[in-house]
């Protein structure tokens, strides 16, 4: 065990902040804490790390063990550029690196004995070096920068130049080459595009210590974490499995107990109905047996009312105006600045009804093409087209239009005047603000209830075509849920660019990915986005691309000349080493099914279902990829 805490309690004047908070980390295990904004998880992480204390319970951190802390917005304070902040962390391997170099240099001017005794001291320094992992530190800093998204133009620029993201990014990185025994992460998603946060995943995965992450992205918690630690009215509840695994459990809990606690009332309000029959009777002998059972009664040990979860959006939410078919159409768009063109040859066309979602990485100009379609940027050149009846709705987590110093039902109320009392109370019940939550002033709300708020209003407009720019941005998981719920129970069109995949998954059956050349049309959520993109990209390492394929057609031997000829031979040479690459992976998808074999006859396995499961799916989808590969295989021998 590396981490513990027992009986953790805070609190600030009155605000009991966390009560009685107690879980365990052990050493390599992957961990998240969850809970809405303000559960206190961050406050949590500043007690661990002992920049705050507590006021009762106890943290045992194992001695001796380094620990980094991701804190939102970390910035370093330094002059320095991004690659010689990243050095700095090896200051102790370049220090060593340096004294082996001044070693090799004073080699020549020594001799006999002396020569012995420093080629001695040079074999020790040098082992110690290789055990620091020395000849690989600055591949590990390339890796973890473009990784990062940077590129290496970025490597020698000032970190004072960088923005605020760009400074968390440096921050991070520098955190994560410096390899402590527990990673402390709050939000570290932040600021990363979907590409870069595939590879923090996959860099977490295989990381050697602790991880504990606060984070409101759970796709990214369902591919790292082993173990969710949720933070809810004060207390800590502990579930060993990923975030999809804990919020299947609680719900499932929640029901358990909410069947257990009615079944306790109903019994309670019978025996207090044969209590007060009894006693009614007015007899010695009734009184008693009255007495007894009240007494009975009063040592039941009462079942706790479930907090009861939000119910998930029923209402069809359906635009006053109904669109035509074709929503928009886009053709042959393009943005430039200057000299620098953010994507050209952009064809877009968005039906009725359609949920879709724009992807790409950081600084492809996604925001900037709904600006475009929305009018509120000038384009290079191309065409836009909107059908008729389209009216459009702008959603930008960032911006909202309030009167801050009105309630929530007023805002409505004065935006929608012919609507009743009652089908306000039921449009804001769908958005989860019931009874005297609708009179909650807009100024003491969170952003991700102001952000419901505001979808609320444009859904309650003419518009029929939202267009939302990272609208789950600050939001937490709660309000995240509910606006998947919103979008899914919309009737009319949606299309939005967002980082969140969870998000994405949930809600959007088409997915745009935004190139410098194009964008590439995918008809499914984000998972089969992922499935597609993979499996093309295995062809292009096994075939060679599209292009490629088509300029290595065969042509007759009798029609060559010399230089066919050579383009030929070099054809060949080309097939045999895809045939080759294509063995190479064929060994090491079998060997890969093997181990999977072996790994489900251990006992440790054979007795936990899901581990079980899970082994034997990754076995089947194994042994799929084998067979296509064979096929392959056959195919390029013929």
């Amino acid at each position: 065990m590396i981490l513990s805490l027992s009986g953790v309690s805070k609190s600030y004047g009155t605000d009991a902040i966390l009560e009685k908070i107690s879980f365990n980390i052990e050493e390599k295990e992957k961990a998240a804490v969850v809970g809405v904004n303000g559960a206190g998880k961050t406050t949590l992480f500043k007690i661990i790390t002992g920049e705050n204390t507590c006021d009762s319970g106890e943290v045992y951190i194992k001695k001796d063990i380094s620990m980094g802390y991701l804190k939102q917005n970390s910035v370093p304070d330094t002059s320095k550029t991004i690659y010689t902040e990243m050095l700095s962390v090896f200051s102790g391997v370049i220090q060593t690196e340096n004294e082996l170099r001044q070693m090799e240099h004073d080699m020549s001017s020594l001799c006999g004995t002396e020569l012995d005794e420093h080629m001695k001291k040079y074999s020790n320094l040098q082992y110690q070096f290789e055990m620091m992992d020395g000849y690989s530190y600055k591949s590990r800093i390339k890796g973890v920068l473009k990784g990062l998204g940077f590129n290496e133009g970025d490597f020698d620029r000032p970190v004072s130049s960088l923005s605020g993201g760009q400074k968390t990014r440096v921050y991070l990185g520098s955190l994560l080459l410096s390899n402590p025994d527990i990673l402390l992460l709050d939000e570290p998603t932040n600021h990363l595009d979907i590409e870069s946060i595939g590879w923090l995943e996959d860099f977490l995965k295989g990381y050697s210590g602790a991880v504990l992450i606060i984070s409101h992205d759970r796709y990214f918690l369902d591919k790292i974490v082993t173990k969710t630690i949720e933070i809810e009215n004060k207390k800590s509840h502990v579930y060993d499995g990923n975030y999809s695994f804990y919020a299947k459990t609680k719900e499932t809990n929640r029901q358990i107990e909410q069947h257990h606690y009615t079944q306790q009332q109903r019994e309670i309000k019978r025996q207090e109905e044969v209590i007060a029959k009894l006693k009614s009777f007015n007899r010695e002998k009734s009184v008693k047996r009255a007495e007894s059972r009240q007494k009975q009664l009063e040592k039941i040990e009462l079942v706790q009312k479930p907090e009861n979860l939000p119910e998930k959006m029923r209402l069809k939410l359906t635009p006053k105006i109904t669109s035509g078919n074709d929503v928009l159409h886009a053709e042959g768009l393009s943005k430039s600045f200057d000299s620098r063109t953010l994507f050209e040859n952009l064809d877009i066309d968005i039906k009725r009804g359609e949920k879709t979602a724009i992807v790409g990485p950081n600084g492809i100009g996604k925001s900037t093409l709904l600006k475009i379609l929305l009018g509120k940027a000038e384009k290079s050149s191309g065409d836009i087209r909107l059908g008729t009846n389209v009216h459009i709705g702008y959603y930008d987590q960032e911006q909202h239009n309030f009167d801050e110093s009105k309630t929530i039902f007023q805002e409505i109320s004065d935006t929608y005047p012919d609507m009743t009392n009652g089908e306000i109370r039921n449009i804001l019940a769908a958005f989860v603000f019931e009874g005297d939550d609708v009179f909650k002033v807009i100024s003491s709300l969170s952003g991700g209830e102001k952000g419901r708020v505001s979808l609320a209003k444009i859904m309650l407009s003419k518009a029929n075509f939202l267009i939302l720019d990272e609208p789950t941005n600050h939001l937490d998981i709660f309000s995240k849920e509910i606006l998947e719920s919103a979008i899914n129970n919309y009737e009319g069109t949606v299309l939005y660019v967002s980082h969140d995949r969870y998000f994405i998954n949930k809600t959007a059956g088409k997915i745009l990915e935004l190139s410098r050349n194009g964008v590439k049309e995918y008809l499914g959520n984000y998972d089969y986005y992922i499935e597609k993109k993979t499996l093309a990209q295995r062809e292009e390492l096994l075939f060679g691309s599209k292009e490629q394929q088509d300029f290595e057609k065969p042509v007759s031997e009798s029609k060559l000349s010399y230089q066919a000829q050579k383009e030929q031979q070099a054809k060949e040479r080309k097939l045999k080493n895809q045939i080759k690459r294509l063995e190479e992976e064929i060994e090491k998808t079998e060997e890969k099914i093997s181990f999977l074999e072996s790994q489900l006859l251990l006992d440790e396995i054979a007795t936990n279902a899901d581990k079980a499961r899970e082994l034997f799916d990754e076995k089947t989808s194994a042994e799929e990829y084998l067979n296509t590969l064979y096929n392959q295989w056959g195919e390029l021998q013929e």
